[in-house]
């Protein structure tokens, strides 16, 4: 009799046998390669990165048009093998298991947990993170010739492309010396500041050193996240001396306010801890990916555990913004102020159309280019096609809405936007540009040093948030005359360069009899022409040839020196209290002073004088130390608390 076949269950069975047969070889080779390249990369000079390169093989496919030829099974992603911390924590037991063979023999075969050692690829992330060092010397605001004592300060970095290092703007405010170290070095690098991006609390590093750059991979950003999400934050917190890693998840999303800056953008709101040191720490999603950068933190007693991230979008628009002009420019505003229109009646009343939606504009700013064509009352429907709701609010993802104000904050500077307004009921369509804001009193000077004017002990300087901040205190919403706050919170600026001008104090001396006591009251003209900012109304209408000098002040008050004995008296009043110029660099003239004392520091032999006056205000500071050395000697007490 001929050979039956066998049953089909058994066909089935017999072919279950032999194709599991072929897997366990085909899984056997993979294992064995991975073991001979970790083997290979053990002993190979190239140090720590070989063994990198070993586990790579091992777990990623081979790449099209691989030499092997052979097309290698489809393994899990990298996102599924890394979890929060910055470090893959798949087992090589699990790693094996997904291969479909017994675990593997060698810890270089893949990834260890993270409670024993880190990974590879950690390692990776961590060497990109950095120790910013800086040695800060701010500005006496309140005595704007001199400068504070210098402090230092630590916080965090992170390198990325083109040899650059990220870290926030507030830690290098006010920078002198800036140093940077890598993870596990015991050396410190000089570094020097690219931009500095005071709105979003960026700042761009870079390091001339090539010794710096070797051996490391720069952090890759990834997108903006979901709720919930996993996130580890990375950095050099107090504490310690060592790397910290903290990890929470995304607890909200939306336009916050960037306390450094006092501007309105796009943030992350985590739980992770963020702590002093933080700052310009990197952010880590679950895949490895940089998702922002810590800068911020709510300190209350009804809140815990709430910390700030920048997101991707805003580091994007700066390092954007400094590629494509050369430095940084700034986020633009649409210059208006709106109103919601969430009352039935008002919609009724300003003619809108059932289906009408948008915001009530209630003032446009006279210096920003859309004044010319959006007017008070005008209702702002939509900005660049994206309809605006009657809260103010536009689509954002899924199932959340936003602040319209993140689509501005998304364009550059000198960009256009198309505006869709409703102008007494009828629709129109208005083309504007988008600049830089600009604010009556500043909420910062960038960088650069105050402005001041001094004449018969007379300082003049322009109101600026560091300045009230320096007179009254950290609580200077409170504490500060009502005026300036009226000015600083609802007043806007008529012109570009205008500013509110202060007699800040009043140094005493004969001169000046009866007015010593007048201090932080705005200059409203000077000889009946009115005062509109430092550069203009003092330094270059003061050598007039009127008898008197008359300073209108707020509150009907008023200031008459004799033209004459004001000039006379400046430079004695100068030399008594070590003050080497009557006016700042900026203003018109204060190089020439700055030279001509120079010249007279030399002229009377002041030691070292010859050098000294190569440099300038060096020079001159050395002849006024020469003339005061008493007060030199205590120079706290001169200084205004």
């Amino acid at each position: 009799m001929g050979k039956t076949d066998p049953p089909p269950r058994k066909r089935q069975k017999a072919g279950e046998d032999q194709a599991q047969a072929q897997q366990e070889d085909t899984d056997t080779s993979q294992l064995a390669a991975a073991d001979e390249a970790a083997a290979a990369a053990a002993s190979s000079p190239a140090g720590r990165k070989a063994p990198r390169g070993a586990r790579a093989a091992a777990e990623q496919p081979a790449a099209a048009g691989d030499a092997s030829g052979q097309q290698q099974p489809q393994q899990r992603g990298r996102k599924g093998s890394r979890r929060q911390g910055g470090g893959g924590t798949t087992s090589a037991a699990a790693a094996a298991a997904d291969l479909g063979g017994e675990p593997a023999s060698k810890p270089g075969a893949a990834f260890q947990p993270r409670d024993r050692r880190f990974t590879a690829d950690s390692d990776t992330i961590m060497e990109a993170v950095v120790k910013v060092f800086c040695i800060h010397t701010e500005p006496n605001f309140s005595l704007p010739w001199q400068r504070k004592r210098q402090y230092s300060s630590n916080s965090s970095g992170f390198m990325i492309s083109g040899r650059r290092i990220l870290t926030n703007a507030h830690c290098v405010d006010h920078h002198t010396q800036v140093k940077v170290k890598r993870r596990g070095s015991d050396k410190k690098f000089v570094a020097s500041v690219l931009a500095v991006g005071t709105e979003c609390d960026i700042a761009m590093l870079t390091v001339d050193d090539d010794a710096f750059w070797e051996g490391v991979e720069p952090v890759v950003f990834g997108s903006l996240p979901q709720l919930q999400d996993a996130v580890t934050v990375v950095g050099y917190p107090i504490g310690g001396d060592t790397m910290s890693v903290t990890s929470g998840v995304v607890s909200r999303i939306e336009v916050t306010s960037y306390v450094h800056g006092a501007a309105e953008l796009l943030g992350i709101q985590i739980d992770a801890a963020i702590n002093s040191g933080n700052s310009g720490g990197p952010a880590f999603n679950s895949s490895g990916r940089c998702i922002g950068i810590a800068f911020q933190s709510l300190k209350h007693e009804d809140a815990e555990n709430i910390g700030y991230i920048i997101p991707e979008p805003v580091i994007a628009h700066f390092i954007n913004d400094y590629e494509r002009n050369g430095g940084y420019t700034g986020f633009p505003c649409l210059g208006v102020e709106w109103q919601k229109l969430e009352n039935p009646d008002m919609r009724t009343a300003l003619k809108m159309k059932p289906h009408h939606k948008g915001v009530l504009v209630r003032r446009v700013e006279p210096t920003a280019p859309a004044h010319a064509a959006v007017a008070a009352y005008d209702i702002l429907l939509s900005f660049d096609g994206v309809d605006i709701s009657n809260d103010g609010t536009v689509p954002f993802r899924s199932g959340e809405r936003i602040s319209f104000s993140y689509l501005v904050s998304q364009k550059y500077t000198n960009e256009e936007a198309v505006l869709r307004l409703l102008k007494d009921g009828k629709e129109v369509t208005a083309s504007v540009s988008l600049a830089a804001p600009v604010k009556l009193i500043p909420f910062h000077i960038k960088g650069a040093p105050p402005s001041y004017f001094i004449v018969a002990g007379l300082v003049f300087t322009p109101a600026t948030v560091p300045y009230m901040r320096s007179e009254y205190g950290k609580e200077y919403d409170f504490d500060a005359p009502v005026k300036l706050l009226d000015k600083l919170m609802h007043h806007m600026a008529e012109q570009p360069r205008q500013q509110v001008v202060l007699l800040s104090q009043v140094l005493a001396a004969e001169v000046n009899i009866g007015y010593e006591e007048m201090l932080n009251t705005q200059v409203v003209a000077l000889n009946g022409v009115k005062v509109v900012d430092m550069r203009v109304d003092h330094s270059e209408q003061l050598p007039c040839t009127e008898e008197y000098l008359h300073f209108d002040l707020d509150y009907n008050q008023k200031v008459v020196l004799a033209t004459a004995h004001a000039k006379a008296a400046t430079q004695e009043i100068l030399a008594m209290h070590c003050i080497s110029s009557d006016r700042s660099p900026d203003l018109p003239g204060g190089a020439a002073a700055a030279a001509a004392a120079a010249a007279a520091a030399a002229a009377n032999g002041a030691p070292g004088s010859s050098a000294a006056a190569a440099n300038g205000a060096d020079a001159a500071a050395a002849a006024a130390g020469d003339k005061c050395k008493e007060k030199a000697g205590s120079g706290k007490s001169s200084r205004r608390r």
